[in-house]
């Protein structure tokens, strides 16, 4: 006779069936929170974990560019300088023919000439006018001693009415005479009188002087120079018998030390975001240059506001459009790579949470 088995079929298989849906509950159970837990965490290590940052690529490397023009009008007759070139602030970019304000300059020191002139006749009609004054009160006197005798005479019926008058007509032309002479000294020493704006200076002299130091500035402003140190450009026009007008650029120079990056940001980034804050920038043109930076300021005007013609929402088909707001960032320290105006980059802000 066999002996009995320990374990009938019946109970291993039934040992065996429990078994393995116990062990995918715990598993499930573990999963179950496990997730949630890693969720938590994540979240937990999003906003308190990484600093916050705000990131935009529709940036651009901006530089100041200094228009130089000419302050007089004339030829050019020399350029000194060539695209992309290098100078220093005070380097001859080019010249203008100076021929015009030389000549202005001889015709003013021929007006200061012809006031000289004048002041010297002007003051010895002054010393002769004051002689005449002198002979005509001599004159009156005289004649004011005569109608005093034919007076006397008139009295005691030994003269004439006729001789009475003549001695009366020469008293009142010899004072004529003396207003007319003094009125003559007045209006020559009026003509010498130096005004209070120049003292010491006659107006008509200082006038001339004054045309005279035009001319030799002018003659001064026909050798044009770099402003600042930077590089030319966009000397297409420099052109040697190119005529100059004042205020007109001819060419243009990238000031150094100018570089910075203006980025657009959206208007929704702008909630955390602080002058001060630091930032990375990555120049498109060079893949493996990071450059460190700040915010410098915050626009005050989104993009549209200042365009040449700004959005009318006034319609009723108006769609709300998420609008740009440039921010400047300040670049520290100095690129390995030339920065050159315009070029696109990508700038990280960092916010923090």
């Amino acid at each position: 006779m066999a002996e009995a088995d320990p374990f009938p079929p019946s109970e291993v298989q039934s040992s065996a069936g429990g078994a393995v849906p116990q062990k995918k509950r715990r598993l499930r159970s573990v999963l179950m929170l496990a997730g949630p837990l890693l969720a938590v965490g994540a979240g937990l290590w999003y906003w308190f974990g990484q600093p916050g940052v705000v990131e935009t690529d529709n940036a651009y490397i901006k530089q100041d560019i200094v228009g130089v023009a000419g302050e007089v009008s004339g030829l050019i007759t020399k350029v000194n300088v060539r695209e992309n070139q290098h100078v220093k602030a005070g380097d001859v970019l080019f010249t203008i023919d100076p021929s015009t304000f030389n000549a202005a300059i001889r015709q003013a020191d021929a007006q200061i000439a012809t006031a000289q002139a004048r002041v010297t006749a002007l003051s010895a009609d002054v010393t002769a006018k004051a002689a005449d004054l002198a002979a005509a009160r001599d004159d009156l006197a005289l004649a004011q001693a005569n109608h005093d005798r034919e007076k006397a005479l008139m009295d005691k019926g030994f003269n004439t009415r006729a001789r009475m008058d003549a001695a009366r007509h020469a008293v009142a032309v010899a004072r004529d005479r003396i207003v007319a002479i003094e009125a003559s000294v007045a209006q020559a020493r009026a003509e010498l009188a130096n005004g209070a704006q120049v003292p010491g200076v006659n107006p008509a002299i200082a006038a001339a002087q004054a045309g005279r130091a035009k001319a030799s500035l002018d003659v001064e402003r026909t050798v044009v120079r770099a402003p600042a140190d930077g590089v030319v450009t966009q000397i297409t026009r420099l052109q040697v018998g190119q005529m100059v007008f004042p205020g007109v650029p001819l060419v243009s120079l990238v000031r150094d030390g100018s570089a910075r990056v203006e980025a657009n940001f959206k208007e929704t980034d702008l909630n955390h975001m602080r002058p001060g804050q630091s930032a990375d920038i990555r120049i498109n043109a060079y893949p493996g240059l990071k450059l460190k930076g700040r915010v410098e300021s915050i626009g005050a005007g989104t993009g549209s506001e200042f365009s040449v013609l700004p959005a009318q929402n006034a319609t009723g088909n108006w769609v709300k459009v998420i609008q740009r707001v440039p921010v400047r960032i300040a670049i520290d320290g100095k690129s390995e790579r030339p920065l050159i105006a315009g070029l696109s980059s990508d700038v990280t802000v960092y916010v923090g949470k």
